[in-house]
């Protein structure tokens, strides 16, 4: 068991960020496999469909790494764990706007802010293997966010994307949950010592949301043509303004 000098709140809160990271990742590589189809059927160029099956991909060795050092750490996971995917897009929008809906949600905006996050920890690992395991993570959701963009790039001429506006703060409701971003906090969750083992204080997790957000994505999408004053409003009320 690896960092076993650390206090037993430290390291289990370590395991259990890396066990949570690992059901996240187990979702996503689901969500890709199911875009790859959409992407397929709505007649997406065949380069965002392939994308979208490697990113399925890169998921699956993404879930394997962080179950290995969930346990590492005094986290048992369970690999053979089924995942129930329900669609996070609105069944009142039409194929292709659920589509583009999940596209954005779970690569402009999720992937996004997991750049951040890992940008920030790569440096600050405290190993050689917590560094490679950093690096994969970065170099492949920075590809994986690009599969959004591009897909919005690739609607916006010729579809609306405007409907997407009214919808953001669902979206970043449901990143800021993924991102573990507590309303009730233990000591732990603001301890420096986190940064080493791959976990962002809570502080940090905060900043880096809320940057991503004001700086990459909010830019991004209104590029684009998507209305971003209801996703504003949300960042203010919540104090990520």
């Amino acid at each position: 068991m690896v960092g076993t000098e650390l206090p037993a709140p430290l390291r289990q809160r370590i395991a259990s960020a890396w066990r949570f990271r690992h059901h996240v990742e187990c979702e996503a590589r689901a969500r890709f496999t199911r875009l790859a189809l959409w992407l397929e059927q709505a007649g997406a160029p065949d380069a965002l469909v392939e994308l979208a099956h490697r990113s399925a991909e890169d998921e699956r060795r993404h879930a394997e790494h962080c179950a290995a050092l969930a346990r590492d750490y005094g986290a048992p996971v369970s690999e053979d764990a089924s995942v129930e995917l329900a669609e996070i897009a609105p069944r009142s929008l039409t194929f292709s706007q659920r589509t583009l809906y999940e596209l954005v949600a779970a690569c402009c905006v999720a992937e996004t802010v997991s750049v951040g996050v890992l940008m920030r920890l790569r440096p600050a690992a405290g190993s050689e293997r917590m560094r490679a395991v950093l690096h994969e993570l970065l170099q492949d959701e920075v590809v994986h966010s690009r599969l959004g963009w591009a897909y919005l790039a690739h609607v916006a001429p010729s579809e609306s994307v405007t409907f997407l506006g009214r919808f953001l703060p669902d979206m970043l409701e449901a990143t800021a949950a993924e991102a573990s971003l507590p309303t009730s906090l233990s000591p732990q969750d603001d301890a420096p010592a986190l940064l080493p083992h791959g976990v962002l204080p809570h502080a940090e997790r905060r900043s880096l949301f809320a940057s991503a957000m004001r700086d990459v994505v909010m830019p991004g999408l209104e590029q684009h043509g998507v209305p971003t004053g209801p996703a504003r409003e949300w960042l203010e009320r919540h104090g990520l303004g």
